[in-house]
């Protein structure tokens, strides 16, 4: 189980990239710009250099739902490769059985 406070800030760093993704696509967009002026370009990295780190969508981390586990996990279940084998052995994941041979 990963510490709490370690769950807090990932869960910090979404709701900052989902706030600020709008206005970091815009200033991408100018900077990355070649038929922009010099000035514009230069302007829209400072503006972006200005921004919180924490709202660049790579500082983001995929973390299992119960456990916060960072390596191992499943999108389409949002579960690590451990919880998502106990929870389908115990029958609590619809359509997801037991292997055996």
């Amino acid at each position: 189980m990963a510490k709490q406070s370690v769950i807090n800030n990932n869960e910090k760093r979404a709701r900052l990239a989902k706030k600020f993704a709008a206005k970091r696509a815009t200033l991408k967009a100018i900077a990355n710009d070649k038929n922009a002026t010099m000035e514009d370009r230069f302007d829209a990295t400072l503006k972006l250099a200005k921004l919180p780190r924490n709202s660049s969508v790579t500082r983001y981390r995929n973390r299992c739902g119960l456990t916060g586990r960072p390596r191992g996990n499943y999108q389409k279940f949002k579960l690590s490769r451990n919880a998502l084998r106990e929870l389908a052995s115990n029958g609590q994941i619809p359509g997801m059985i037991k292997s055996s041979w």
